[in-house]
């Protein structure tokens, strides 16, 4: 019977080990047809490819606790975990890097990992890691169901690519992994300078379009450089994920942060408290008001919102802070930089009313009709944006530039902000630069009006001195000073940044100056009026 036993037992192992050996040789024959298909131009999609390795990973035999199989440019590790799962952490440096890849990678999963899966399975669950040095897997085009719009405009422009051409997977049996409270790190290291360049941790979210098979977002990854050869993504799921590189035509010097963000402060401050001022002082003087008062007072309004939301970016763009607060801040900063443009343009059309049509400019329940449009127009756009893709709202990284001696290195910083380049291209320069073009015609347009009156009355020295402060009010009034944002290139690009920060922090400031030279004026006017009256009377 022992040797009966001995016999049975060498039959099992070696039946078992030829299981691994098949297992091992069909997932290996699977990656190269995998490869094939990238050269050939196969019209099977690449989710089947990918799918049919997944499943051929997790359904696998294997002895040990481990399979490791590689091509050229795929790599896979299945690993068999337990319940009593303590973290994991691999490295390309100790497994053995794919041939062609550019640079070490890294990823470490955290206990937590099997947590939900353990609640209702308890046998033994399959981790699987798949690695790709190559991103033929999620190129565009529809007979492959292709990449969505960030790695299409990466593969139409060179403005956009991929960081060492890598894209790092892993999946777990038993369900999807989401939601973690202790990130899964992804590390990627690389020898290329990234100067220029904005870097963004994204991952493939598939069934997002209709055309595709998946897109890149950024959802639920936070991206780090904690040295300037290392791109550390910190991710709450289990998925494919990658380093976006978006070329940044004009990286803001280091070195400028400081100066740049204690003169945005001074001045945002002062801007709330001088506009905070002229809402209560309106208030106090309500009996005052006009139509004319009232536009002014909505466009403080829209100023201080922005203001305040505008400093708070950064604090909740931090860490500790969780990523729907600063979802809702970007959304509502957006919403009252569309407010405050709006109501510029209010001002330029209600200008155009006052000089252009004297005698005819009464318009039922005009203020109404206005506030409509300046606060009614934004709420649309920016709750349609979120109920179309809330994802256009969270942390932006702006990129830094920072010289050291010879060698350059770079860092980012980051607020809270609209993310989706074409949503800031839309709807953040292209809704400011009608706005400041209108604007623009509506001011040249005031001006040569105002020219041909003073021609006509002749007026001596002490006129042109007011009329200067006119021209200067109406220039603040408008908003003109937002054009600059469209000079941030070239030589333009650090008088630019200093100028439009220095003025558009200001603006608010600037508003109240305009605010109490007119109420000046309007009391000036009123007692010269009321003397006048007093004379006359006096002289019957």
């Amino acid at each position: 019977m022992d040797h009966h036993g001995v016999l049975f037992l060498c039959l099992c192992l070696v039946t078992s080990q030829s299981r691994t050996v098949e297992a091992s040789e069909e997932t290996l024959l699977w990656m190269k047809r995998m490869e094939t298909a990238t050269r050939s131009r196969s019209l099977t999609s690449f989710a089947e490819l990918i799918h049919g390795l997944e499943c051929r990973l997790l359904n696998a035999s294997f002895g040990g606790h481990n399979l490791t199989l590689q091509t050229n440019t795929i790599q896979t590790l299945a690993f068999k975990l337990g319940c009593d799962f303590t973290g994991l952490s691999l490295s390309s440096a100790a497994l053995g890097r794919v041939p062609q890849a550019p640079a070490q990678h890294a990823m470490q999963f955290p206990a937590e990992l099997t947590r939900d899966a353990c609640r209702t399975h308890q046998r033994e669950l399959r981790l699987i890691c798949i690695y790709f040095s190559t991103t033929h897997f999620f190129q565009d085009g529809p007979s492959r169901v292709g990449a969505g719009p960030f790695l299409r405009a990466s593969q139409k422009d060179i403005n956009s690519s991929l960081l060492n051409n890598y894209v790092l997977g892993a999946q777990l049996g038993h369900g999807h992994v989401h939601n973690l409270s202790e990130p899964v790190n992804i590390s990627f290291w690389h020898n290329q300078s990234l100067e220029g360049y904005m870097v963004t941790c994204v991952f493939w979210k598939e069934g997002a379009s209709k055309q595709h098979w998946g897109v890149w977002s950024p959802e639920g990854c936070r991206t780090e450089q904690p040295s300037p050869s290392q791109v550390l993504c910190r991710c709450t799921h289990l998925t494919y994920f990658a380093v976006l590189m978006q070329l940044s035509p004009a990286p803001v010097p280091a070195e400028l942060l400081a100066p740049l963000t204690y003169i945005s402060l001074v001045g945002c401050s002062i801007s709330i408290v001088a506009s905070l001022l002229t809402v209560l002082l309106h208030f106090y003087a309500r009996r005052q008001s006009d139509s004319i008062t009232r536009i002014h007072m909505n466009l403080h309004a829209s100023v201080l919102f922005l203001n305040v939301a505008f400093l708070l970016s950064p604090v909740l763009a931090m860490p500790p802070v969780p990523g729907s607060a600063c979802t809702a801040l970007a959304a509502i900063l957006h919403y009252s930089l569309l407010s405050c443009l709006t109501w510029m343009a209010i001002e330029g059309f209600n200008l155009y009313l006052l000089l252009g049509r004297v005698y005819n400019v009464y318009i039922r329940r005009y203020v109404l009709k206005l506030c409509a449009v300046g606060w009614g127009v934004p709420a649309s756009l920016v709750l349609l944006l979120v109920a179309v893709k809330s994802s256009v709202y969270g942390p932006y990284v702006i990129p830094l530039s920072n010289s050291q001696g010879n060698s350059t290195g770079f860092q980012n910083m980051s607020i809270c902000w609209v993310r989706n380049p074409g949503v800031h291209s839309v709807l953040v320069m292209g809704y400011g630069g009608l706005t400041s073009l209108f604007n623009l015609v509506v001011l040249a347009w005031a001006l040569r009006v105002l020219h041909k009156l003073r021609a006509k009355e002749k007026a001596p020295g002490p006129r042109a001195c007011r009329d200067t402060v006119t021209v200067l009010g109406l220039t603040v009034l408008l908003g003109t000073t937002w054009a600059l944002a469209f000079f941030s290139f070239g030589v333009f690009l650090l008088p630019q940044l200093f100028l439009f920060t220095i003025f558009n922090s200001l603006y608010g400031f600037f508003l109240f100056l305009w605010f109490c030279s007119q109420r000046c004026r309007s009391e000036a006017e009123a007692e010269a009026e009321m003397e006048a009256f007093s004379s006359s009377h006096t002289m019957q």
